[in-house]
């Protein structure tokens, strides 16, 4: 009952963090193992979605400080979920999937904690106060962390960009 209520959470979860469709359907996994071994450690008095969201991101963490490897193959689940909403202009779709690549990049440059944060944030649409309680932290360290991420891969993007124009 909990994996069908909650896998699809979860997985985007998983999704956003390693850009793998087929790692994410892996993590979702792992994460549903370790809430099974970890249901004895849940206090009822909290909402059970923040603190699943919660041991989900810890588990995802731990996983990208085990393996810090280079993300891959964002492509599958992008490529599929891109062309069903894709126009029938190539060169706009082409810009646009340029664009989307550029901002993954960007993303895996950024510290894990501001990284989380625009994930929940930007791309997942949680509120502030929401981020706040699964994650665990005061709501005006998680402002500040969405703002310091989005300026900081406002930046790295930027750098970038320049970059790419020198070549």
């Amino acid at each position: 009952m909990l994996v069908d209520a909650y896998s699809r959470k979860i997985f985007n979860l998983a999704y956003q963090f390693s850009g793998s469709y087929q790692e994410a359907e892996d993590l979702t996994q792992e994460i549903f193992i370790k809430l099974y071994h970890s249901l004895g450690k849940y206090d009822a008095g909290k909402n059970f979605t923040a603190w699943l969201l919660t041991l989900g991101r810890n588990h995802l963490i731990d996983q990208y400080r085990r393996t810090r490897r280079e993300k891959t193959q964002r492509d599958d689940f992008e490529e599929h979920r891109f062309k069903a909403g894709s126009s029938a202009d190539p060169e706009e779709s082409l810009i646009r999937e340029e664009t989307r690549k550029k901002v993954w990049d960007g993303l895996d440059g950024l510290p894990e904690d501001m990284r989380m944060a625009l994930i929940l944030r930007d791309i997942q649409g949680h509120s502030y106060e929401e981020m706040a309680e699964s994650l665990d932290i005061p709501l005006g360290t998680v402002k500040s962390r969405v703002n310091r991420a989005r300026l900081q891969l406002a930046r790295l993007l930027r750098d970038r960009q320049g970059a790419d124009y020198d070549l």
